[in-house]
């Protein structure tokens, strides 16, 4: 990375040789006539993180970042011109059935051993970070009943066990008028039943449902399943009740004390980083979020992997145009072969509706320099590290193994964050070049800005300022570390991130492909 510096002076940054376009990386952009010290000199003034054209692109010729055609020129591009979305024509989707295969399967990454975080053990293996108690739903038909109940459990119940960190409600859309035998039904029943499992919930998660629901509380809870505790009541139907709604609420109240007593006397142990299950994820992206954020997640992301521990990267649509650089790093063929479903099987969801790939970027994302989704793409997947891919989950499916593993999931904040909690994740970092207050209630969310100047307005909202990098006051394997270390420290509860203090908690969106009735 070529990094144009010095505080006062315009400065860009530059990712590859071959890159014919370059990024401002000041504040506030910088103005026609503006020289850098290589002498490119700006024709017409540029805003911080767009693109600038570092030489002449004659119309019809490629436009590289990364050392990756990003577009190709709609017209002539002079020298020192801020390349807009609209200049750029954009390149097909690489075809599914040639890509490269395990042709540059990265060496084995060399253990990292002797670190460890304070967390949960939970009977079936897992660890948890935190200690909450979920009641998760069958049908949305029971929400304001159970939001009533957890507003009560909170304020009357919860300051008698002063080791449960939190209650929350699973509530969601699904469970009724829904196609419950439709052929991709499954993915959001599995998904309801694997966030009841989530390693954060220690086993003792219970079910409210309504009763008449097409999701029944056995698909939710499956018998012998060692990741929850069915020896206890653990079900209530509000159907049931003969006294109506305060019967309804005693009744919830009561199993959740029951629960609350057991979760109450867990204690954290010291586990090794191993245990770590950490899901990855960009939302209100930039064009610095490849250069700076990404960049340091990514070498994070090596380092947990050495100790042995599970890190998840997921969204679809944000991998798909860069697909060939995923199945190329594949461990194996199967690997390789199961990246490849995943895609094929999203190309064809955004077919039925109607769409492409093309309908993910936003307009904060091309406000922020990304022209187009393949740009977008090959920043996203720098947050993989560089080891190699080890494992592909399906939507809603759980991890059950460790190492670098890619989860399939639409690229929506809310779903995604969703669809790796179903996975197992325990731990959650964000990186953000626009801002945005995100949050989960079942896991703490690390959130790492691209850019400094969007942790000097919200001090109280991002954990890391990763726009050092792009300043030249950290480099991406400094901040590497520093993620490492506070990912083991909000693991043990030393540290709270500033989502966890403002209890800052997106809802759970379920992703449902079928129909609903």
């Amino acid at each position: 990375m070529q990094l144009i510096e010095t505080t006062d002076s315009p400065r860009y940054v530059r990712l590859h040789e071959q890159d014919n376009v370059v990024v401002v990386v000041n504040d506030h952009g910088l103005g026609e006539g503006s020289r850098f010290a290589d002498g490119l000199t700006l024709v017409e003034s540029v805003p911080q993180s767009h693109k600038v054209a570092l030489l002449d692109i004659a119309k019809d010729e490629p436009v590289r970042r990364y050392g990756q055609i990003i577009g190709y020129a709609l017209e002539d591009l002079p020298r020192g011109s801020w390349v807009k979305e609209d200049q750029l024509g954009m390149p097909a989707a690489p075809e599914l059935d040639s890509l490269p295969r395990c042709d540059a399967i990265p060496a084995p990454l060399p253990p990292l051993e002797g670190y460890t975080f304070e967390g949960y053990r939970n009977a079936d293996g897992t660890v948890g970070t935190r200690n909450i108690l979920g009641i998760t739903t069958t049908v949305q038909c029971v929400t304001g009943v159970l939001d009533h109940a957890v507003k009560r459990i909170r304020d009357e119940l919860l300051p008698r066990y002063p080791n449960v960190d939190d209650v929350v409600a699973l509530t969601h859309s699904y469970g009724c008028g829904v196609a419950i035998n439709a052929r991709d039904a499954y993915i959001p029943i599995r998904t309801v039943r694997n966030l009841a499992r989530n390693p954060n919930l220690g086993g003792e998660a219970l079910v409210i449902s309504l009763g008449c629901e097409k999701l029944q509380a056995g698909q939710v809870m499956h018998e012998n399943d060692p990741s929850v505790d069915l020896s206890e009541p653990w079900l209530y139907r509000l159907q049931d009740a003969s006294l109506g709604f305060v019967e309804m609420i005693e009744q919830i109240m009561s199993l959740a004390d029951a629960r609350l007593r057991k979760l109450d006397q867990r204690r954290r142990e010291t586990v090794p980083a191993s245990e770590l299950i950490l899901g990855m994820q960009c939302g209100g992206s930039d064009a610095f979020s490849g250069i700076t954020a990404n960049p340091a997640l990514g070498f994070a992301a090596d380092l947990l992997v050495r100790t042995g521990a599970t890190v998840m990267f997921s969204e679809v649509t944000e991998v798909r145009d860069a697909i060939y650089m995923l199945t190329s790093r594949a461990e194996t063929p199967e690997v390789a072969d199961a990246l490849v479903r995943e895609m094929d099987w999203y190309d064809q969801y955004l077919e039925r509706g109607a769409a492409d790939r093309s309908a993910n970027t936003t307009p904060g994302n091309k406000k922020g320099g990304l022209s187009n989704i393949v740009e977008k793409s090959l920043g996203s997947i720098v947050k993989s590290g560089s080891g190699a891919i080890q494992g592909v989950l399906g939507p809603g499916e759980r991890v059950n193994r460790k190492g670098l593993i890619f989860c399939a999931t639409p690229a929506s904040d809310f779903v995604c964050g969703t669809l790796q909690l179903a996975a197992g994740m325990n731990l959650h970092v964000f990186t953000t070049g626009r801002g945005t207050p995100y949050g989960l209630a079942m896991a703490p969310v690390v959130k790492v800005c691209t850019r400094t100047e969007l942790a000097q307005r919200w001090p109280d909202l991002i954990d890391i300022d990763a726009g050092r990098i792009a300043t030249g006051r950290a480099s991406i394997e400094e901040l590497g570390w520093e993620l490492f270390h506070y990912y083991l420290d909000v693991a043990s509860g030393r540290q709270q991130t500033w989502a966890e203090k403002h209890k800052l908690h997106n809802d759970i969106i379920l992703f449902n492909p079928a129909p609903v009735t």
